[in-house]
């Protein structure tokens, strides 16, 4: 076992050998890119900049891949003299640089690998998510090759599905500006999903795809289903939220412009905003007095209020009357209008059945006549009686003038019998 192996042993269970855990394993098989992080990214945040600058510079020249220690003072003269040595030195000492026999620098191949990682990573817009741009051009890249692994796949599978949560939970909040946000992320993302659904329609047209990735494939295309009907579940929530502005006076101005306004305000002048703009309240405090307090104890401490609030048995039972008769509903109106009804040989207007005793017997009947040939029909009862009854109501798109029983207007139409009746 070497070194580091020995070492990464202190970190497990005792009996439990590296070798024993195939994950940790893959893991210690690629010390060397690891170690190359490791140099890249170990120590402040200062430190790691200038060494990543260093490395890109260096790497950006392919032209001439090979420098001079001359042309490495100049072209970085802006550095201090003795940080670059450092930096360079580091570099070399852990694998990423190389001082040939011809006295020229160069990036050995792990330190190039490492360039081109962090390169990529880089390349993605402010508004992009890195991840899932990243995890995607990786997957592109190694369908290519041949190359696909499920340790990818479930690498994209669960960014997918934080993203979905993460949207998921904007809805549910219903702030507008987390819905905003989410719906500028993935429409800023939209491309990355659309790439990577074109990858895993290819991805299950291979013959030779094994289980293992099929079914991370087909759990990636439902997440990436949920995410196309995230949209429509952004714009719902934003309806609702627009139905419930509220607009200031004659302004223009809505309560989501003052919000967005103050949300780009300092505090401080917030703090200032609100100065003077309160009113005077009295400041109440409610003390209380010796009296109170022993009646407070008393009630605690008394024997009898402790029984009662122990005793849970239940009440006395009381007398009801047995000729009391249940409340029914009043469907005398029902029964009016079904006598009207029964009358029509043919054809009627609406008007005549539907107006008299003013406006709320008159809403009743209309809408009782809107239910003829409805679903129900298929009830039981005196509503679904009269729906029964071999008419229905055809209303027109103009209005009639009324003026009685506190109408003005009303929709024109005529209740006729229906053929075959």
């Amino acid at each position: 076992m070497s070194d580091d192996l020995s070492q990464l042993a202190d970190f497990l269970a005792p009996g439990v050998e590296p070798d024993d855990v195939p994950a940790l394993w893959s893991l210690a098989r690629a010390q060397p890119m690891i170690a190359a992080f490791v140099t890249l990214f170990r120590g402040g945040d200062e430190e790691v900049m200038i060494r990543l600058h260093v490395l890109r510079e260096i790497g950006h020249r392919a032209e001439t891949p090979r420098w001079s220690p001359d042309e490495l003072r100049r072209h970085f003269s802006y550095i201090d003299t003795v940080k670059l040595e450092t930096v360079l030195k580091r570099l070399r000492e852990n694998g990423l640089m190389v001082y040939g026999e011809d006295g020229l620098y160069q990036l050995t191949d792990t330190g190039r690998n490492a360039m081109a990682a962090v390169a990529v990573l880089l390349r993605f817009g402010e508004d992009e998510d890195a991840e899932l741009g990243f995890l995607t051009t990786q997957l592109a890249g190694m369908q290519v090759t041949g190359t696909v692994t499920p340790e990818v796949l479930q690498h994209l599978l669960a960014k997918l599905n934080a993203l979905s949560e993460s949207f998921e939970e904007a809805v549910a909040s219903g702030s507008e500006f987390r819905i905003l946000d989410a719906r500028t992320r993935l429409s800023a993302n939209e491309r990355w999903l659309q790439k990577g659904t074109e990858l895993l329609r290819s991805l299950l047209t291979v013959e030779d795809v094994t289980p293992e990735i099929g079914r991370v494939a087909h759990a990636i295309g439902l997440a990436q289903s949920r995410l196309a009907r995230v949209d429509a579940a952004f714009q719902r929530a934003l309806n609702k939220i627009e139905s419930q502005r509220v607009t200031l006076g004659a302004s223009g101005v809505s309560s989501s412009d003052v919000m967005a306004w103050l949300r780009g305000q300092e505090v401080s002048a917030i703090l200032a905003l609100a100065q003077g703009t309160l009113g005077a309240a009295p400041q109440t405090q409610f003390l209380a007095g010796g009296h109170e307090l022993l009646d407070r104890a008393e009630s605690a401490l008394s024997a009898e209020v402790q029984r009662m609030e122990a005793d849970t048995s239940l009440p006395p039972a009381q007398h009801v009357d047995q000729n009391l008769a249940p409340e029914t509903e009043d469907l005398s109106l029902l029964w009016k209008l079904t006598d009207r009804l029964a009358n029509v040989a043919e054809e009627a207007p609406a008007q005549r059945l539907v107006l008299g005793g003013g406006f709320a017997p008159a809403s009743y009947r209309l809408s009782l006549l809107s239910l003829l040939g409805g679903v129900e029909a298929q009830a039981e009862g005196p509503v679904a009686d009269f729906t029964q009854m071999p008419y229905e109501l055809q209303l027109e798109a103009e209005l009639v003038q009324v003026n009685q029983d506190e109408i003005a207007w009303m929709s024109a139409g005529r209740i006729v019998r229906r053929e075959g009746a």
